[in-house]
């Protein structure tokens, strides 16, 4: 009687274990909580770097800009090719500007200054440093006279910038002059700014 009992506890035992690996790890396997949800996999892989705007991608691109009683369409392009824009290259970008003032009363609008700034980043979008202001400012009073037909065309270039540079930020600044009316030598100064990111060409990448 005694061995036929220890048989048939052993083949209870063996039957439970059975049941138990059938189902899988046991709740108190996962820590506190008994959650038996496994934990997802984690993937080792590093997402691929999201791809550099680049607001002059098709060479060129057009911009209004509003200050005050003064509409400024700006035209920007480039001379040099995209895929030539490295961090060592002199990087040329041109602008074109009309205005037009609301409501046009016969006053005339004249640019006293156009200054642009550019801030290199990395591909994390920290900022690496800017290069020197450049500035074109008016060698005659009250400035140039930007009101349509008339317009004002300058070149900027964007000199040697840091080896790890991504892209780079160009700053635009442009300071107006609009007569208070057709015949005053009183001006308003109004002062519109504007923004491109172009992307800088890494050789290998």
């Amino acid at each position: 009687m005694g061995t036929a009992r220890r048989v048939g506890t052993a083949t209870a035992a063996a039957a439970l274990a059975i049941v138990l690996a059938g189902c899988g790890p046991a709740p108190w396997e996962y820590g506190d909580g008994g959650d038996a949800t496994p934990s997802p996999t984690r993937s080792t892989s590093s997402p691929a770097p999201a791809p550099v705007p680049n607001d002059l991608s098709s060479g060129s691109t057009q911009r209004e800009l509003v200050a005050g009683a003064v509409t400024a369409t700006v035209d920007y392009w480039s001379t040099l090719s995209m895929d030539l824009w490295t961090a060592e290259a002199v990087k040329p970008v041109s602008i074109s500007m009309v205005t037009e003032v609301t409501p046009d009363d016969g006053q005339k609008v004249y640019l006293q200054s156009a200054t642009m700034v550019a801030v290199a980043h990395d591909r994390d979008g920290e900022t690496l440093g800017a290069l020197d202001p450049q500035s074109d400012t008016s060698a005659v009073s009250p400035g140039y006279l930007v009101l349509a037909p008339y317009s004002y065309s300058q070149t900027f270039n964007v000199g040697a910038l840091p080896a790890d540079t991504a892209y780079v930020q160009l700053q635009f600044t442009y300071d107006f002059l609009v007569q208070t009316t057709p015949t005053s030598k009183e001006y308003a100064k109004q002062t519109a700014s504007d923004m491109l990111t172009v992307a800088i060409f890494q050789p290998g990448q």
